[in-house]
């Protein structure tokens, strides 16, 4: 992953291939902002004019690259949009500044150095572009098929940005050091999700991830328990079973737990982990199949959520469950109007193959109460229906405790996560009932995310808090890249995650 460094130089004595500033939209024109003083020393102060020569507006996300001023070391200047100035006394917000970071990371792939030299005036600050430097500098260079051979590399791949500087750091500074390792700590483990959901599925089927989870559970101090098909069938899971039984890749349930010695609170994760996503006998039509790779981003999202907490020594016991299976059309496979007989005895009659990411939650979410945790959360690719909701960079939240759906939204909102709680109206319950089973995995088409909440609550033991994060817009880009997201797999969630464990920790669930 890219190097991270606090740096105490000037930005103008700092060797690098670019020096990044920030410029905002003013009344009259770009405004250079704080952190790029010895920058436009060098250009005379005119470095807000040359900048509006050649285009440039402050608008966030743009970005402007000129020749340095003789005095820089470095050879280029990076100016990166931040969008409107802030009002007098403010100063930019967490997010802004880690998008901006993300743009200018981007704009740089390929190079050796980076010296950022944005506003950094706290270590909240140096926390931000921490975060949205390395989330920008990502790439994914292993999808070529044979498990990455540098033979075969696309050759227009430059790789990401080496070393990012940050300007304006304090080395020393304790608060200063914490917030660059947590952002180091916390940032790989997004990667690692985004490389799991970049991953082909005949690179990565549920043996596969399973596998992945364990060597990092033996790496970072985690106990692992994974039930195989064997398991999975004597211990009576039908939903998982019942998915991945069309696919000669068996399906497997992981458990990763991360326990702390002080810990008063535990949390159980559960993830959706559909290596890929056919539909099953309820075929998906042409033009919906090939990303569905992508189906296993609720899984990654908890394994990587997981493992941070443990590299961060968060106070708290998080415990991470791994539904994994691939669902596939096939002989053996589960047909529409087939009864299932779930984790904990109830059954379901299956009316659509292809709503199976709540089959597999549903017999993870029974046995994560087991446990009795202070609170569940699911996280899934779970409905198109969700997508046309609330478009493509926006997680829905449902939740059994209203005061949890509040936390669950301002956890996310402190992370720059983009999400929107949404009801689970009683009315909408009678659509899953089911003539020959204790209920149907499909209700009424219209509310359908709402629905597969409903469904999922069912399974929820009585007195346990729960909430399911539906991020089937925001897990996997297929536009252009923006701000600090990659296109491809983007790790949604894992930040919330994490952020909702560290508030965990403080005695601050909701």
């Amino acid at each position: 992953m890219t190097a991270l460094t606090l740096s105490t130089s000037s930005a103008a004595a700092l060797r690098a291939d670019a020096v990044v500033v920030g410029v905002a939209k003013g009344a009259k024109g770009p405004v250079v902002a704080v952190g790029a003083e010895a920058v436009d020393k060098a250009f005379g102060g005119k470095l807000a004019a040359v900048l509006e020569t050649l285009g440039a507006t402050g608008a966030e996300g743009e970005v402007t690259k000129l020749p340095a001023a003789s005095g820089l070391k470095a050879p280029v200047v990076l100016a990166v949009g931040l969008g409107e100035v802030p009002a007098k006394g403010d100063g930019y917000d967490a997010e802004t500044l880690r998008r901006a970071a993300g743009t200018a990371a981007r704009a740089l792939s390929g190079s050796k150095k980076g010296a950022f030299a944005l506003p950094i005036e706290d270590p909240a600050g140096a926390t931000a572009v921490a975060e949205g430097a390395l989330l920008g500098a990502y790439t994914y260079d292993k999808s070529n098929g044979n498990g990455g051979n540098a033979k075969n590399k696309d050759k227009k791949n430059n790789g990401p940005l080496a070393e990012v500087a940050l300007v304006g750091g304090k080395p020393r500074d304790k608060a200063y050091k914490a917030a660059v390792e947590r952002a180091t700590a916390l940032v790989a483990e997004v990667n690692r999700a985004r490389d799991l959901i970049n991953t082909p599925s005949n690179l990565l089927n549920p043996a596969a991830f399973a596998a992945e989870a364990v060597a990092a559970a033996k790496e970072h101090g985690l106990k692992t328990e994974v039930l195989d098909e064997k398991a999975l069938k004597k211990g009576g899971y039908g939903g998982i079973l019942g998915v991945g039984q069309g696919s000669e890749a068996p399906p497997r349930l992981v458990r990763i737990a991360y326990t702390h010695p002080k810990a008063e609170k535990t949390l159980a994760l559960v993830g959706k982990g559909i290596t890929y996503d056919s539909g099953g006998i309820s075929l998906k039509p042409a033009g919906h199949n090939e990303t569905m790779k992508c189906d296993m981003s609720g899984a990654a999202a908890v394994f990587a959520a997981v493992v941070t907490a443990a590299k961060l020594g968060l106070r708290v016991n998080l415990t991470g469950w791994l539904a994994l299976a691939e669902n596939m059309p096939s002989g053996s496979a589960t047909r529409p109007g087939d009864v299932l007989s779930m984790y904990g005895g109830k059954t379901v009659e299956v009316l659509n193959t292809d709503a199976e990411g709540r089959l597999v939650l549903a017999d993870a979410i029974t046995r994560a109460g087991e446990e009795k945790p202070d609170a569940i959360v699911d996280v899934a690719t779970l409905t198109g229906a969700m997508v046309l909701a609330l478009g493509n960079r926006t997680f829905g939240i449902m939740t059994n405790d209203e005061a949890f759906r509040t936390t669950l939204h301002e956890v996310a909102g402190e992370v720059g996560e983009q999400s929107w709680p949404m009801p689970l109206p009683d009315h909408l319950r009678k659509g899953i009932d089911s003539p020959v089973a204790d209920l149907a995995n499909m209700g009424e088409r219209m509310g359908g995310g709402l629905v597969a909440g409903i469904f999922l609550k069912e399974f929820v033991a009585d007195g346990i808090t729960w909430g399911h994060l539906d991020i089937a817009g925001p897990a996997f880009n297929e536009s252009g890249p923006f701000g600090y997201t990659p296109k491809g797999g983007t790790g949604a969630a894992v930040r919330t995650l994490v952020r909702l464990a560290e508030r965990t920790a403080d005695g601050d669930l909701g």
